[in-house]
């Protein structure tokens, strides 16, 4: 599961879960104990996070959402890694 940016703590993944359950554009989010992934549009799919954390996600994924898109479609295409500028 390759780390694509990173920021205040939050670590965002691009995983390929072939046949899995939300098998659709998104992210996979850990900040300390916590687990969660979002679609590419934003929307919590699965797991949790602290409300401040999941306004900083959403936020991130609405300044970097075309590239995001991108990212996605190039690791599950080609397996290509493109690394994306976290929040300053």
């Amino acid at each position: 599961m390759p780390l694509i940016s990173q920021f205040y703590g939050i670590l965002i993944y691009l995983y390929k879960e072939i046949g899995g359950q939300h098998n659709r554009p998104h992210i996979h989010v850990k900040y300390n104990e916590y687990e969660a992934s979002f679609s590419l549009e934003g929307n919590l799919i699965s797991g949790n996070l602290p409300i401040k954390q999941i306004k900083l996600v959403q936020a991130w994924i609405e300044i970097h959402q075309d590239e995001l898109f991108a990212a996605w479609y190039c690791y599950n295409e080609d397996g290509e890694i493109i690394k994306i500028k976290g929040l300053e």
